[in-house]
């Protein structure tokens, strides 16, 4: 992260006058974040950190009470239209606390469950401001992602139906000379991955750092993934182009240590929502696992997948830790006469919104995923979220199982458990406070009937991949990676031991 846990801990952090995430202008005059003085003991350093004077911590997990209404929040009557409209009939507790804080003017942080509606939380008085005062770009939302990004740039327009809202969406794998043209035009809200836009603005430095000269929000969504060290230097170009006198928000369903400090380093009175503290998991989701050999998991797949109309399972999201697992796997299920949907790194931006789209729209009922796909993605007939691959990190599960059982709806998460996998669930089930529960399946039944078909399509679905050249690919893809992190001074020293501590996130440009 930007900041490490022992540099807060230093008596002599302070913030770079160049990157602030949070910055005031104070009389006309840069406000300044004054050093603070060096605690005498690690209590009274922890006592620093906890109580900023311009700090407000809220933690209130309590639902919605019955009487709240989006009106109450202070919003524009077409805006509590707009979301009578959309059916939102009463605001959620995150909408609730975090939009009166915004529309005062203060830096607000949301954490929340998967499913909230922590969009709508930003969204709502962003576009409330506009519609008082509009000219563009009057907002700037940055995610770590593509896919959530184009989501995005549509619940916005959703809720600015009525405001003839021009909305941008900035991201790698689209024609760059288009998206500069886009952003010259001045749309009210841009969307944006932050290596694109960071090429934008480097590349023309005369044009698009003015675009932003005015920008009245800054939003980082999936905040704690956006914050992550990979980013920094993407996020330095960007802050630069933006106002000192802007509004900060950031939402995200999971936190890190670091993300709450940047939060209270705010020279600006500064507003921090939790609906809990750690990691939670929504109540009407079903959390089971199987245990099984590593080498019959694709026929325990096929047989969970014919068995998805017996359970009431619409639509599915399979989750696998690489992309080449998900290519093969997509292969597989194809050789198997089942109709899937894949969406990983290595396709191109066409083939990934094509395969979202699909899937979305309800044409093909399953979509094979990495962990490009974990984050906000908000599809209400998700039934069933399948860890083919368990996650190496409690935060990827609980975003993965977060597809799945949104808004109030139930549903299903399964994890696939082999011998190695052990200690990875029990490190989950400590993290979320909760033991996942067996999904009963009979082991004769499933290996009698698929087994012998399900290798057979494994061995085709092999033989297409080298014939499509998907390892070279791999090596390519591997190549510009390592480059760009040794730009970045980020590669690590491959002949240390492995450490059990999350990797940098791939960057999206």
């Amino acid at each position: 992260m930007i900041f490490s846990d022992s540099q807060l801990m230093e008596g002599d952090t302070e913030v770079d006058k160049n990157f602030p995430l949070f910055y005031r202008k104070k009389s006309g005059a840069a406000a300044k974040i004054s050093r603070p003085p060096k605690p005498s003991s690690p209590a009274a350093a922890s006592a620093a950190i906890e109580t900023p004077k311009s700090f407000e911590k809220e933690l209130n997990p309590d639902p919605t009470p019955a009487d709240a209404t989006f009106s109450g929040l202070g919003l524009a009557e077409w805006a509590v239209n707009t979301c009578k409209e959309l059916g939102m009939k009463r605001p959620t507790p995150v909408q609730q606390h975090c939009v009166p804080r915004i529309l005062s003017g203060q830096d607000v942080m949301g954490l929340a469950q998967t499913g909230s509606g922590k969009t709508a939380a930003f969204a709502l008085p962003i576009l409330h401001r506009l519609a008082e005062d509009p000219y563009g770009v009057f907002a700037l939302v940055v995610t770590p992602t593509r896919e959530l990004a184009y989501q995005l740039a549509e619940q916005f327009r959703a809720f600015g139906s009525g405001l003839g809202l021009r909305v941008a969406v900035v991201v790698g794998g689209m024609d760059m000379i288009n998206q500069a043209q886009a952003l010259m035009q001045r749309p009210h809200v841009v969307i944006a991955t932050p290596g694109r836009i960071k090429v934008l603005i480097e590349q023309n430095p005369d044009d698009i750092p003015a675009v932003f000269s005015r920008t009245k929000f800054l939003v980082l969504d999936e905040a704690d993934r956006v914050l992550g060290v990979n980013f920094e230097a993407e996020l330095r170009v960007i802050f630069q182009c933006l106002p000192k006198n802007r509004q900060t928000l950031l939402f995200s369903a999971t936190m890190t240590s670091n993300l709450q400090t940047l939060l209270e380093l705010s020279a600006n009175k500064a507003y921090f929502y939790a609906a809990y503290e750690g990691f939670k998991t929504v109540e009407s989701l079903r959390q089971q696992y199987l245990y099984i050999p590593k080498n019959v998991k694709d026929v325990y797949l096929l047989h969970i997948l014919k068995k998805m109309e017996e359970i009431s399972v619409r639509s599915a999201i399979i989750f696998v830790s690489t992309c080449r697992s998900c290519e093969l796997l997509s292969l597989l299920l194809e050789q198997l006469e089942l109709e899937v949907a894949a969406l990983h790194s290595f396709k191109s931006q066409s083939s990934r919104l094509s395969a979202l789209h699909k899937f979305k729209s309800g044409r093909v009922p399953l979509l094979i995923a990495t962990d490009v796909a974990n984050r906000g993605l908000d599809i209400p007939t998700v039934d069933l979220v399948l860890n083919y691959d368990v996650p190496r990190y409690p935060e990827d599960y609980v975003h993965r199982v977060g597809r799945t059982a949104r808004a109030g709806r139930s549903g299903l998460a399964l994890s696939f458990i082999t011998p190695n996998d052990v200690n990875l669930v029990h490190e989950i089930e400590a993290v979320i406070g909760k033991q996942l529960e067996k999904f009963e399946c009979e082991e004769k039944e499933v290996l009698e009937d698929n087994i012998t078909k399900v290798y057979k399509a494994r061995r085709v679905a092999t033989m297409r991949m080298m014939d499509d050249g998907f390892d070279e690919k791999a090596m390519e893809r591997k190549s510009q990676k390592l480059k760009s992190l040794a730009e970045k001074g980020l590669l690590k020293n491959k002949s240390k031991k492995r450490r059990r501590e999350k990797p940098s996130q791939e960057p999206q440009d």
